[in-house]
């Protein structure tokens, strides 16, 4: 019985791809500036206790981020699993987004320049943000800038309050941003003003348009509810999600994966909030499932309440957290299915501002029955689907090429 759990580690990026400069990312290492920050002594800056992440580094993350910076990293040497293939991958498509990363994960680089926003202040033309306020349905909107999403709330939530105008803001990547109260403006209103917006979001060739509801006031503070939900342009081309479905298989969607095929090739959607949360749903629905099932999880908090905000303690802790959780992940494993741990892009906590950065991800796999070893520097995020696409016996994707 063949079947897959993949989780992708939501911003672990191993090290600058050679195109970094081009993105202003000249020497950005997710994972290596956490494991050097975690080994630094207090009195220097650091946590003083080396990055205590050993099933990881057992399925070869050490390695696959040597690779991709030429160093080891301090804290992540030790021997590797027989059962475990590690390496890491080249991006192709051209952004550093979350659209992007996924779709080329499962064997679909994007090989076209998503719409931006560079303007960080006054982002949006008077006309545009008409236009886009008539599309939403809504009188206009705070904000209009480029900003953090917790900063952006903190900011403009008391003022959000008083006008009943929702919050409009940007970043680097091909997004729009939409927030608003849960309980003052209304979820399914706040909902149907970014479903309003998605359509104008196709003639901008945006990649995501993204409903951030939150609650509280300002005395109390605003805080973020779990209720995101991502309006994504649909993929030109079939993926190995369509394919597996196609063939008979199934595919389980755990968090916000629906959201970033906008539905396109999944079998069945499993909603969860919170790191933990999200691998317990994995491992519910991974103990059910039939052969010819993939089990596609987003570990989202990585890159949303870590990396986005710059908080590499934090980022050090959850990696710890979900390291401790990798041995009942691979005790859930039948002897002919496998487990893949990748990442989408980088988010630096140590770098600049608040945006993601573009690098190698991670591109690691274990099974009982699987040939374990070095797959080097691999071409395109796209040879994890290629890979996926050979263990399920499924067609060749029209892109990558099979590492395991």
């Amino acid at each position: 019985m063949s079947r897959a759990m993949v989780l992708v580690l939501d911003s672990l990026g191993v090290g600058a791809l050679p195109d970094a400069p081009a993105y202003g990312d000249e020497g950005a290492n997710t994972l290596g500036h956490i494991a050097e920050w975690c080994a630094r002594p207090k009195g220097e800056g650091g946590r003083g206790r080396a990055l205590a992440i050993p099933n990881l580094v057992s399925l070869g993350l050490g390695e696959a981020a040597r690779l991709a910076c030429g160093r080891p990293l301090p804290g992540l040497g030790g021997a590797v699993d027989p059962h475990a293939m590690h390496g890491c991958a080249r991006e192709r498509s051209r952004g550093k987004d979350t659209v992007s990363g996924h779709w080329e994960l499962c064997g679909l680089p994007v090989p076209w320049d998503w719409g931006l926003f560079p303007q960080r202040e006054h982002t949006l033309t008077p006309g545009e943000l008409a236009r886009l306020a008539d599309a939403c349905g809504v009188p206009g909107f705070l904000g209009n800038r480029h900003a953090s999403g917790t900063q952006v709330i903190n900011d403009l939530g008391a003022e959000h309050l008083r006008t009943g105008l929702p919050i409009l803001y940007f970043s680097a990547d091909s997004v729009i941003q939409i927030a608003a109260h849960e309980e003052a403006f209304g979820l399914a209103r706040l909902l149907e003003a970014c479903a309003g917006a998605r359509r104008l979001a196709d003639e901008w060739r945006i990649g995501r348009v993204i409903a951030r509801p939150f609650t509280g006031d300002a005395e109390r503070g605003f805080t973020r509810t779990p209720n995101r939900r991502d309006y994504a342009v649909p993929p030109p081309e079939p993926t190995l999600l369509d394919l597996l479905g196609q063939a008979g298989g199934e595919v389980v969607a755990v968090g916000k994966i629906r959201d970033i095929f906008a539905g396109r090739g999944i079998g069945r959607a499993v909603g969860a909030h919170g790191l933990e949360a999200l691998v317990e749903a994995s491992l519910a629905a991974f103990a059910g499932a039939r052969d010819q099932t993939l089990v596609f999880t987003n570990l989202v908090d990585f890159d949303q309440e870590f990396g986005h905000r710059r908080d590499v303690a934090g980022y050090a802790d959850a990696l710890e957290r979900f390291d401790a959780m990798l041995p009942r992940l691979r005790a859930a494993l039948g002897p002919d299915d496998v487990l893949v741990l990748v990442a989408d892009h980088g988010n630096d906590p140590t770098w600049p501002g608040s945006d993601h950065t573009r690098e190698h991800i991670p591109f690691l796999a274990w099974g009982p029955g699987l040939r374990g070893g070095d797959a080097g520097v691999r071409a395109s995020f796209a040879d994890a689907g290629q890979s996926l696409a050979a263990w399920f016996g499924l067609p060749p994707l029209a892109h990558g090429r099979a590492a395991f």
